[in-house]
């Protein structure tokens, strides 16, 4: 296809009356417009204006060619401008994969950009999975811990404060421990991230726990009865009493407030779980991701225990 600025050009100069008002107009010197009218009605081998002092005219070739030149320079200007609603006003579809412990943060932090702007549209994507983020048009993806390497960009939310859980009929059956090293007498719940499966057939998985507390380090392997790839399965059988669980503060504050789940070892530190929000890279990202970003990194600032990225 051949260059379709000489044609917009045209159309613009029609439009406006005169070379120089088409120049201001397209941010040209007039004597560009002249040589690109020239070059167009060289190239077509037909005169598309007659010139003189006072005013342009249209030939009968030019007449003919102008309304679908200006409907070319009308198509432009429309593209220009829904790029730049793109650009500056929250519309269309978000599309937003999370896991499933971090779905239920989601609607609250996104709830007041949807109220504020009518014309956005969200598509929440609630996986454990590791979905293909390019197929699925993704363009926010909630992560936690260490990231894979990609091409995306990983925007710091903050970091989670794990806590050590238990429900309070597994207390009253086996005990609260009152040291680190008292935890390898109790059952445990692991996911399937954070539970190290045997090499052996017979084997128990374990997982790997360290605590600290002011200058104090206890670092140990604890073996897990329950191993599930769900986050908020693990929580409910924490809750139902089936044993300790490492769970994140954030999600597990309600059940904390209404006595479902205590804390176990609160003085006891456990490393912070890194979570971040990732976004397809590109020159620049459209006004709904921006707004969306701003609005999760509030939220989960916010959160119970959630600490500075």
């Amino acid at each position: 296809m051949n260059d379709l600025k000489p044609y917009a050009v045209f159309a613009e100069t029609v439009s406006s009356g005169s070379m120089s008002a088409a120049a201001r107009r397209l941010g040209m010197s007039p004597s560009a417009v002249s040589q690109t009218i020239r070059a167009l009605e060289r190239q077509a081998g037909v005169t598309l204006l007659h010139r003189s002092t006072r005013k342009l005219t249209l030939t009968e070739a030019g007449a003919r060619c102008y309304p679908h030149c200006l409907r070319l320079l009308e198509a432009a200007n429309a593209a220009n401008d829904s790029l730049l609603h793109a650009r500056d006003a929250p519309s269309g579809e978000l599309r937003v994969a999370a896991p499933v412990g971090f779905g239920l943060h989601i609607a609250p932090a996104l709830a007041p950009v949807l109220a504020a702007w009518p014309q956005l549209r969200l598509r929440l994507l609630v996986d454990d999975a590791m979905i293909d983020l390019i197929d699925a048009r993704i363009d926010i993806a909630i992560r936690a811990g260490r990231l894979p390497d990609s091409g995306w960009i990983a925007r710091r939310l903050c970091r989670f404060e794990v806590i050590l859980c238990a429900a309070p009929a597994y207390i009253e059956r086996h005990g609260m421990p009152d040291t680190p090293r008292a935890l390898s007498n109790h059952h445990w719940l692991g996911s399937m991230r954070q539970a190290v499966e045997p090499k052996g057939d017979d084997g128990v998985p374990s997982m790997e726990l360290d605590l600290r507390q002011g200058e104090q380090r206890e670092h140990m392997r604890v073996g897990v009865r329950i191993v599930s790839n769900n986050q908020l399965s693990l929580q409910q059988m924490c809750e139902q009493g089936m044993g300790l669980a490492l769970l994140g503060h954030a999600d597990v504050h309600p059940a904390l407030e209404r006595g479902a789940l205590v804390r176990v070892l609160p003085h006891w530190q456990l490393p912070a779980l890194p979570v971040a929000a990732m976004t397809p890279r590109r020159d620049g990202d459209p006004a709904k991701v921006k707004v969306a970003l701003d609005a999760l990194q509030r939220h989960f600032a916010a959160l119970p225990g959630a600490r500075p990225a």
